[in-house]
């Protein structure tokens, strides 16, 4: 890690997206960190922005295992350039988020996205070789008339968890699954009981199961040094 960056501290920045800068937030990880990661916020035409709850917490899940950690805002939110582009150009908002931290770690990433950001990210990351991993929560299925398609799943043969609430009413279970079916081993889904689609007053449960599954494939919890 080279000397801008101080283990523990929060950077603010801009990166340079495709149709302008993008506004982010680095949580910087430990001096030997052996991942980073990129978290990706849900959809911004309804509020979504990289402070989300559910964006937040698992930023903090994944900085107790000492990596970095990367939000973004996608184009036109907060002060991204841009405008929204319902999915498409989004997903090279998440490829200029792969290039940051590839050009500044060199390090393996995981991709964690949550609602529009899971469906986005996951499609922008599937196949690239710098993402060891993919977390997807609160993968919308069914959302207002918009009809999320998951075939790709089945050509990531990255590790996948797959973590929605019971009464998330966007990710009705039957539908969810049926989608999980189709994607590439290995992969992991949590139904965590009781939860909807933003895991309110669950978001512990995400967060376990989220570190669980990292804890399984990629490292042990550790303090920041």
């Amino acid at each position: 890690m080279n000397g801008d960056y101080k283990p523990g501290e929060i950077k603010s920045l801009m990166l340079n997206g495709p149709v302008g800068q993008l506004e982010a937030l680095l949580n910087v990880g430990a001096q030997d960190a052996t991942h980073a990661a990129l978290v990706c916020h849900p959809h911004p035409l309804f509020g979504g922005t990289m402070h989300n709850k559910v964006v937040y917490n698992a930023m903090k899940s994944l900085t107790k295992f000492g990596f970095h950690a990367l939000r973004f805002n996608f184009r036109g939110t907060g002060l991204s350039g841009g405008m929204h582009d319902e999915g498409r150009g989004e997903r090279d908002d998440v490829r200029a988020g792969i290039d940051f931290l590839e050009k500044e770690f060199h390090l393996p990433i995981i991709f964690c996205g949550f609602s529009f950001g899971a469906a986005t990210g996951l499609k922008a990351t599937c196949g690239d070789s710098r993402v060891v991993g993919q977390i997807s929560l609160g993968t919308p299925v069914s959302v207002e008339g918009r009809a999320y398609k998951y075939e790709f799943l089945s050509r990531c043969t990255a590790p996948k968890l797959f973590i929605s609430g019971s009464q998330d009413q966007y990710s009705p279970e039957p539908v969810l699954r049926e989608a999980f079916a189709n994607a590439a081993e290995p992969k992991k889904l949590v139904i965590v009981p009781q939860a909807d689609h933003f895991f309110v007053g669950k978001l512990n449960l995400m967060q376990s199961a989220l570190e669980d599954w990292v804890g399984e494939h990629f490292a042990e919890k550790r303090t920041l040094a």
